[in-house]
């Protein structure tokens, strides 16, 4: 195209005066850079609230929450959880699971987990009904009202690449899952047939399910299943209709796609973060791998866009508890500091923190996401908040929300790593914003560690530190911190 346009301009030259061929050469570069994005070039995310920036997300799995495991007796911990310092309650399924006990049907890891389960969170079978397992209608419009009440937003998960094999619609919508050749239903991972949006009843059909929980339950957003699945048109299709009837919703994507924040999501989750706290706290990476996974994500993603800063979720704690991955929780593998350090590097780098009910706690009690009061009897270890860990992590996660909250540069603030002379075990970084400076050094190791890091200022104050003194030295900084030490500083 470039060299047509050049062609038609030589001969727009020979005819009229030179000024007029400006002209063109103007327009031909002003409309490149439309071109480039349509084409695939850099893009920015799209903007997003204030509110949802500093913000905190806390997640709850309902079946494992309480021993209760309903709505209603969730809804009792709503205020504690605004006092821990959240912003959003995301609540993982609790539409209708399939209680298909054929194990063809099972995940490998469902299979693996030996509880015998059928019900698992994330194989629906009706989109539409709140599983009796968790309440009513009612107990979820309660629970919404009292999170309201309590100035936190709830956000409710969205599984739309595959449905339970029980799911009605297969019989009465047959378009709306894959089929073989043969008609049969095709499967997809996991073992789960698999929905079907080339089907526009399908996607219309989900859409509405969608709007149902808006309108009907007042939720305030979703987040999105295996996102990269689903195809990136009916997301954006379904942002454009509900965002007409909840302009600030909130969208979350579980996955890396790119550029899924340019025109639909708030946030995309970050599993290489996520395994990456997991490799370099358990020793088996540096330090300078988590470094080199923001450096690679902050040149992949579209300009601006923001990540789940999170170690633990319903699936990590899942898989953290298989022998072949531990046969234990991250908070017993790190042990209580080694989690301390992780949360702070998640509530000071860019992005938003997300916390897995009961880490604010150092929660560290057997789980699997396919247990429930009737199936393994895996909950939340609430005892843990009454000892000395459980209070201090509490104290320490509150801090670290309310620091983040009180200083911009940590939630709309630039991030500058710094070079340090031991980045197998150190992380430094800072966060600017204007007229605020913070400076961030985190030991990931269980040794001590002392260091020079490439950083000069001439007047540096304490916001919080554990095990980490610092002094200025010829042009650098020099740091001795205890395993796994910290500080946020503020400098000018």
């Amino acid at each position: 195209m470039r060299k047509m346009a050049c062609k038609g301009d030589l001969s727009y030259m020979k005819s009229y005066k030179m000024k007029k061929c400006y002209v063109v050469f103007a327009l031909a570069f002003t409309l490149m850079p439309f071109v480039a994005c349509a084409s695939g070039g850099a893009k920015e995310a799209r903007p997003t609230t204030e509110a949802f920036q500093r913000s905190v997300i806390y997640q709850i799995l309902p079946q494992h929450f309480t021993q209760e495991g309903t709505l209603k007796k969730a809804a009792e911990f709503l205020p504690y959880i605004k006092s821990v310092g959240a912003d959003i309650v995301y609540l993982c399924p609790i539409v209708e699971s399939d209680d298909d006990s054929d194990m063809r049907f099972w995940s490998k890891r469902q299979k693996a987990s030996g509880l015998n389960n059928p019900r698992n969170p994330y194989r629906i079978k009706d989109y539409f009904k709140i599983d009796p397992r968790f309440g009513t209608d009612e107990d979820l419009k309660a629970f919404v009202e009292e999170a309201h009440k309590c100035g936190l937003k709830v956000i409710l998960d969205l599984v739309y690449y595959h449905c339970g094999p029980k799911a009605p619609f297969i019989k009465t919508n047959p378009d709306f899952v894959v089929r073989a050749a043969d008609g049969s239903v095709k499967n997809g991972r996991w073992n789960f047939p698999e929905l079907n949006f080339k089907s526009k009843g399908l996607r219309e059909y989900l859409i509405k399910n969608m709007t149902h929980f808006i309108e009907k339950f007042d939720v305030d957003g979703y987040r999105t299943d295996v996102e990269p699945s689903v195809p990136a048109d009916f997301w954006r299709e379904a942002y454009e209709r509900i965002s007409k009837i909840k302009p600030d919703v909130i969208m979350i994507a579980e996955g890396e796609r790119k550029d899924a924040q340019t025109d639909v999501y708030d946030a995309n989750y970050s599993f290489k973060w996520e395994y990456g706290l997991i490799d370099v706290f358990n020793g088996k990476k540096p330090a300078s791998a988590l470094r080199e996974i923001w450096e690679t994500q902050n040149k992949q993603f579209a300009k601006g866009s923001r990540l789940l800063r999170a170690l633990d979720n319903h699936d990590t704690a899942s898989d953290a508890c298989q022998p072949e991955k531990g046969g234990a929780r991250y908070e017993q593998q790190f042990g209580r500091r080694g989690m301390d350090a992780v949360q702070v590097l998640n509530f000071t780098m860019d992005g938003i923190p997300f916390l897995y009910n009961g880490n604010e706690f150092a929660d560290d009690a057997p789980f699997s996401m396919f247990a429930d009061n009737k199936h393994g009897r895996f909950f939340v270890g609430w005892e843990k908040l009454a000892t000395k860990e459980g209070s201090a992590r509490l104290q320490l996660i509150r801090k670290l929300a309310k620091i983040r909250k009180d200083n911009t540069a940590l939630w709309n603030g630039s991030t500058t790593w710094l070079d340090n002379s031991a980045s197998d075990k150190l992380l430094t970084f800072t966060r600017n914003a204007k007229w605020q400076n913070i400076l961030v050094v985190v030991n990931t190791s269980s040794s001590s560690v002392e260091a020079n890091v490439n950083f000069e200022s001439p007047r540096i104050s304490t916001i919080i530190k554990y095990g980490c003194q610092f002094k200025q030295k010829e042009g650098s900084l020099r740091v001795v911190l205890a395993p796994y030490g910290y500080a946020i500083l503020r400098y000018e």
